[in-house]
Parts: structure tokens; sequence; C-alpha cells
């Protein structure tokens, strides 16, 4: 028996007929929940007939109806959308399951199911972090930084993989070895060449990628709109950091507020062409302010508990060996390799080493990917 035998037998004659009908194109939430009612309550009744023997009455439009014709029956279509999931090792999470996030059920146009790559951790506060692709200079390690200290108040961090504030706010969750979800504008085996490349370490560092469409499908002008009410959906609250009059961030925002999520906006200077998006939901009172990572933590409603904050007073340093004392003077806000840390100290390599998986567990310093450090 292969690894599709046990999937398809893994799931309830209503799964299987769900996850058939999910992947017909242009067949979304509203026309499912339409055909259930067709069916008397419970899709599963359509599987264990031929396609053609009920599709004439289906309540579907003609485009959907076109294409169920050229289904046979929807049990083989399962049997093959689950080879596909596990080629590419891909699993599926129904609504109600542990691995389908909570409040994104609760949207009224939430998906049946999704698709994800990774491990799903337990039930915390999430906020949802987006911006633009290409922001002001220098505005992406702020970003990241800031996303950073979000996670480190045990927060979760969702926004949608794309190039631009969204990596960046995803790459500072994993800095601070926190959680954060990808929900992404394509299948998850038909993916962008810049999010292939980020999945093996993204996946590695505890992330999950999250996609409500079935394999084979690429990204499209509809899909990346589509994807943002997940975004908002899945999350507490809503943070636009940096974005434009027409950036794309602000539909997620727009989302947020259908939902009913408190919608925050990070303020910048009204010269600043960038950030005209970010003022403009502020001034429409459509977005909170957002001055600093504690107004995050207040509208997700998180009660962080931090590791001890570097300071000039003598309580911090006294909990540090004299080797870590040493190490963190040595340390900056901008990234310095083992190498240049070690040059610059009296230390062993192994002494140093230990350093700073002291200063890092104290919430002193964060490491970057290439094993670059950073004070925190």
């Amino acid at each position: 028996m292969g690894m599709a035998d046990i999937f398809t037998h893994s799931l309830t004659p209503e799964q299987s007929a769900t996850l058939a009908l999910w992947a017909v194109p242009g067949l979304g939430p509203r026309t499912l929940e339409a055909l259930r009612v067709f069916a008397g309550g419970s899709l599963a009744r359509l599987l264990s007939s031929p396609v053609r023997e009920w599709l004439a009455d289906v309540p579907v439009s003609a485009p959907v109806r076109r294409r169920l014709a050229q289904v046979e029956a929807l049990a083989p279509l399962v049997e093959r959308l689950l080879k596909q999931c596990n080629a590419v090792g891909m699993e599926v999470a129904f609504a109600g399951e542990r691995a389908f996030p909570e409040r994104l059920a609760a949207t009224p146009d939430a998906p049946p199911l999704l698709f994800y790559k990774g491990h799903v951790g337990p039930p915390r506060r999430r906020v949802a972090m987006v911006g633009s692709r290409h922001p002001d200079q220098g505005f992406l390690p702020f970003a990241r930084k800031f996303a950073r200290e979000v996670a480190e108040g045990g927060v979760g961090v969702v926004s949608g993989a794309a190039m631009g504030v969204d990596r960046a706010c995803h790459y500072g969750a994993l800095d601070a070895g926190g959680e954060t979800w990808a929900f992404l504008g394509s299948a998850l085996d038909a993916l962008d060449e810049p999010q292939a490349r980020m999945l093996p370490e993204f996946l590695d560092r505890g992330g999950v990628y999250f996609s409500e469409l079935p394999p084979g499908v690429r990204a499209s002008r509809t899909t990346f709109p589509r994807r943002n009410r997940l975004i908002a959906g899945a999350s507490d609250a809503v943070l636009v950091l940096r974005a434009g009059k027409t950036s794309g961030a602000l539909y997620t925002a727009e989302d947020g507020l259908a939902q009913g999520r408190p919608v925050l906006a990070l303020p910048g200077d009204v010269r600043n062409e960038a950030a005209a998006g970010c003022n403009v939901l502020i001034r429409e009172g459509k977005a909170h302010a957002c001055l600093g990572v504690e107004d995050v933590w207040k509208w997700v409603g998180a009660r962080p508990v931090l590791a001890v904050p570097p300071g000039t007073g003598e309580s911090w340093e006294a909990a540090l060996s004299a080797e870590a004392r040493g190490a963190y003077r040595l340390l900056d806000r901008v990234p310095r390799t083992f190498d240049e840390v070690l040059a610059g100290c009296q230390l062993s390599p192994a002494a140093l080493t230990s350093a700073l998986v002291e200063l890092e567990l104290s919430g002193l310093l964060v490491q970057h990917p290439g094993k670059l450090y950073e004070k925190v």
C-alpha cells in the first residue's frame, strides 16, 4: 500500500469529496457550500456516483459545469491529488483540524482546506505584518528587526513571502526563533524561484508555507489578492509596515477591516511617498498608529515574557559570565561575523562560542543566517 493509499483511507468521505471539488478551477467556498446544500448537507453523497448523474442539476456557473463534465468521478481525482501532494511533501489540513488556523476558519470566505509544508505549532497570538515589495532604501533592516522584536514576545508573524517587507518580517521572526507563517499566491508545488529558494531554510528554522490552491496552480493577478484575506484571517491583527498609495499591502488591510481585525500602520514622513499608504490609513481612521512593538502586543492581546533587556545597570550584567560580558561589549547593532568578534577579544574560539550561546539564550544577541551576530 503506497503513501497515497494510506492518506486516502485517512480521509473521511466528506473530506475526500471536498478535496476533489476544491480542485476544480472556479469552484470557491460559496459554490462549495451551495453544492453541499444541493447534496442534502453532505458532499460525500456526490463521491459514490459518476459526475454525469448529478451534473445537470448542480447550482454552479457554466464554466465550472464544463470543467466538472471532464471529470468522470470524484474518487479517482482525490487519489491523483494525494499522489501529487505526497510527491512534494505537501500535506492537507481541513477546517476544524489542528493544523488549520482557527482564526481563519471563522472568517466568512474561508477555504474548506489548506495545503501546507512545515510543522504547525500550538495556538498563540499572531499578527499579519505586510508591506511594499520595494520600500524606501534602508527600511528592510528596520522591518526585520521590528518583526524579530514582535516574535521575541511570543507572537507569531504571518505574511506573504513576497520580496521586500514580507520576507524581511519572516526572517525577523526566524531570527528570534519564533513562529512564522507564509501564505502563498500559488500552489506549493508551483512556487516562483525566490520562494522555492527560501523554502528549505524557512522550513528548517520552523516556518510554515500555506496555500489554498491545489497542486499545479501557478500565481496570477487574481491569486495574490485572494490570498491576502488568508493572511489577515489567520491573524489577530494586521500591521502595515510600509506601503505607498498603490501598494498591494493595502488590500490586506482592507481584508483585515472586513474581517473585524484591528489594523495598525507605521506612520512615515509625510514627504516619503513610500509611506503614503500607511499615512492615509491612519488619517482616514482605518488604522491605529503603531509607534512601537508594544502597540503590536497590545492589539493582538499578548502579554509577552521577555528576557532581561540590556541596560546600563548591573542587574543584567551580573547574571552573565565574564566571557559573555566581554563578548557583548564587542558586538554592535551591525551584524558581525564570528571571526570579526574573535579578532577583537582575548577568548579562544571555544570560549567565544560558549559566550555567544549564553548571550543568545539571555536575549541579548540575535544570530542571523551565515553565523552573523548582532547586539539586541
